[in-house]
């Protein structure tokens, strides 16, 4: 199978780099600085995102936002230069209705699943992303292989869009737990428990969480904050409007994640 890659951020650059293990990979990117890593790696490198569609059977597009994917897949002229049988894989946290626009206006044949991820760079580079899949089963089972060289669990979800749901869910419980986790570590820290043992026993006992490691460990520092608030900030947005359409209230774990996006703003450098 050859496959294409574009979006190769600090998410999507360590995807690739798994990829390029073992598969064909053709790569397309904005700025050429991006595409330095890959040199010494067999991968191919296309003059534009049209041109990496037309050798491509799967195409795994991992940029920022709705408009970033809409932007690459229609004015780049990806999605029109698909062939026949080919899979065009989102990997961007977007909104599940940018996913069923890109599969209406995909050639005959061309197949669009979403598949977005969770886990970090260090995470796809020990192939353990999350990779939450929805779509046609059959083009799921054929990419499934190339998703493993970054990921597991590699789950199909359901429906077109369902992968995207999923994450959104898992992003605002994440942005909720930032914040219980920071304040049962200040809460602790206040009693006169020293931090370094405190954390290593929530993380031995039922109190434990990706947050409360993330806390800890300073992922979320005054170098990137703006940058975290900011994804945050989107996903809210996108997970909010899903509710609405659903006509669900989610009015407590969105009171919790706004006050997290409000803490990590506030620590912006």
């Amino acid at each position: 199978m050859q496959v294409g890659f574009i979006g190769l951020g600090s998410q999507g650059g360590p995807m690739a780099q798994m990829i390029v293990k073992g598969c064909p990979l053709t790569l397309w990117a904005r700025r050429a600085a991006s595409l330095e890593p890959f040199k010494a790696t067999g991968a191919r490198f296309a003059a534009s995102p049209a041109a990496l569609g037309a050798e491509c059977d799967l195409v795994g597009l991992c940029v920022l936002t709705d408009d970033d994917v809409r932007e690459v897949a229609f004015d780049g002229g990806l999605l029109r230069a698909l062939r026949p049988g080919a899979i065009l894989a989102i990997h961007s946290t977007v909104r599940p209705a940018t996913c069923l626009e890109l599969a209406r206006a995909a050639p005959d044949g061309v197949h669009v699943i979403d598949a977005p991820v969770s886990g970090s760079g260090e995470a796809a580079l020990q192939q353990r992303l999350a990779v939450m899949v929805g779509g046609d089963v059959a083009a799921f089972e054929m990419a499934r292989p190339v998703f493993e060289t970054f990921g597991s669990p590699v789950r199909h979800m359901g429906a077109l869009g369902t992968g995207q749901l999923c994450k959104l869910v898992n992003n605002i419980l994440l942005m909720a737990n930032v914040k219980l986790a920071a304040d049962a570590m200040a809460f602790g820290v206040g009693l006169g428990v020293e931090p370094t043992p405190l954390h290593e026993m929530l993380m031995a006992s039922s109190g434990r969480s990706f947050a409360l490691d993330s806390v800890q460990r300073r992922m979320i520092n005054p170098d990137n904050a703006a940058h975290v608030a900011g994804l945050f900030r989107k996903d809210l947005g996108l997970a909010l409007e899903a509710a609405s359409r659903a006509g669900l209230d989610i009015s407590t774990l969105r009171e919790v994640a706004e006050r997290t996006i409000a803490d990590v703003e506030a620590s912006a450098r």
